[in-house]
């Protein structure tokens, strides 16, 4: 089952991408695996699946224990990461999607032993339930940044609301990489070139944004 639904979801990664004369090669699959067992997380690492997220620190670091047999892994940390939690687990992954202030960003930069690759979490549509710094806050806040030598800005990342249309999405994706666009052009050196967005219900209208990274759960375990 879970062979299927990958290859769907990569045959979907592929039409997106076709529709936007983009390659598919720039669009990185993302397995979010917080709801599935062991065993299951494996079987999407034997299926070519080499980059994985959790959102919560103690089973990510349990799981994470449990599959040091599988070292190609990239482990992704996503939703919000407690400042107290920091020290567990900012040595242990390779991305956090959801920096969104300075004192997350001064606990990383005093726990980290080497630079963390972030992406800055935005709230472009403004929903008070969500996590997230306002679009107008972007730039200032990826210049705060650039004094943290243990962050490693990469790139934006959003969510839709969850009942948005296809039009809504497509407008709270371009928005995002429309402020990536700002960031890149203020500043041509950063390395805030990346876009975090589109999940199960809407990472085919994120892909024609731009998405360069999307994060898949459901639609893989259905």
């Amino acid at each position: 089952m879970i062979s299927e639904n990958l290859r769907e979801v990569r045959q979907e990664i592929q039409k997106s991408c076709a529709l936007v004369s983009s390659s598919p090669d720039q669009v990185m699959l993302v397995a979010v695996t917080k709801t599935v067992d062991l065993a299951t997380t494996i079987q999407l690492v034997q299926e070519g699946i080499v980059h994985l997220a959790e959102n919560r620190v103690d089973k990510f670091l349990l799981k994470k224990q449990a599959m040091v047999d599988f070292p190609q892994v990239n482990w992704h940390f996503i939703g919000n990461l407690q400042r107290r939690k920091v020290k567990s687990i900012v040595n242990e992954i390779d991305f956090l999607h959801s920096l969104d202030n300075l004192k997350l960003a001064a606990e990383i930069q005093k726990r980290a032993t080497s630079k963390l690759k972030c992406f800055v979490e935005v709230n472009v549509s403004g929903e008070a339930a969500k996590q997230g710094i306002p679009p107008t806050a972007v730039l200032d806040f990826v210049e705060e940044l650039a004094g943290y030598d243990k962050i490693e800005v990469v790139g934006l990342m959003t969510m839709a609301p969850q009942a948005a249309s296809p039009v809504e999405q497509q407008q709270v994706f371009q928005r995002l990489a429309a402020l990536r666009d700002e960031v890149v052009a203020k500043h041509p050196l950063t390395t805030c070139t990346q876009l975090s967005m589109g999940m199960s219900n809407d990472y085919q209208e994120a892909i024609k944004a731009g998405a360069t990274y999307v994060r898949i759960g459901s639609a893989l375990f259905k």
